[in-house]
């Protein structure tokens, strides 16, 4: 079985690029926020559920999820949003359990996750990396990368778990601030798994 490293951090912290570094690598990445999306579109009992949640306008006429629509009623209403996450968090877990088993034979396997901490997921990972980042620095990244003002962004942010608690789930930091090298962190780390997962496996 391969070694599961969990990665986490705040909106535009960066976890999406030390990502596709390990997968430069030829390391396996699940992207839980890209699974979510397809859940979204896919899934018919989570179609179901958050049209219950949201009313049937969450959804356009050709089926596909009105993404803004249902982000910007989640994040102004905190029940909401955990009902969502109820919903879609354990059907990304399933989709991560089947994916796993394809990449057994994988030294080690990444999972991106925002929520790795509050979804529980953390849990069942062997390692947890933070990408940390300067919170003006994440700010004017998510503004940019996802075209929200600064207001939505701090909005989306406030339902998120803070850097300083995230740290304490994590045994490793990456620092993306753009004063250190991102390559030879990914580097260092990626030896250190490559390693124990050979001792684990002999």
């Amino acid at each position: 079985m391969a070694l599961k490293i969990g990665i986490t951090g705040g909106i535009g912290s960066g976890k999406s690029v030390v990502c596709e570094i390990f997968a430069l690598l030829g390391v396996p990445v699940f992207n839980s926020d890209l699974e979510g999306r397809s859940i979204l579109e896919t899934d018919a009992k989570v179609v179901a559920a958050v049209k219950e949640i949201f009313g049937a306008e969450a959804y356009t006429e050709d089926g596909k999820p009105d993404r803004i629509r249902i982000a910007s009623l989640a994040f102004a209403d905190k029940e909401k949003l955990k009902r969502l996450n109820a919903v879609v968090h354990p059907a990304v877990a399933e989709r991560f359990h089947n994916w796993l088993a394809q990449h057994s034979d994988a030294d080690y396997v990444v999972k991106e996750a925002a929520v790795l901490v509050e979804s529980g997921a953390y849990k069942e990972m062997d390692h947890v990396v933070l990408v940390s980042a300067p919170e003006e620095l994440k700010r004017s990244r998510a503004a940019k990368r996802d075209h929200l003002t600064l207001a939505e962004v701090d909005k989306r942010s406030r339902n998120q778990m803070k850097e300083t608690d995230l740290a304490k789930y994590a045994q490793f930091v990456i620092r993306n601030d753009e004063a250190e090298l991102l390559i030879p962190q990914v580097l260092k780390l990626h030896a250190l798994f490559k390693k124990e997962a050979k001792l684990k496996k002999n």
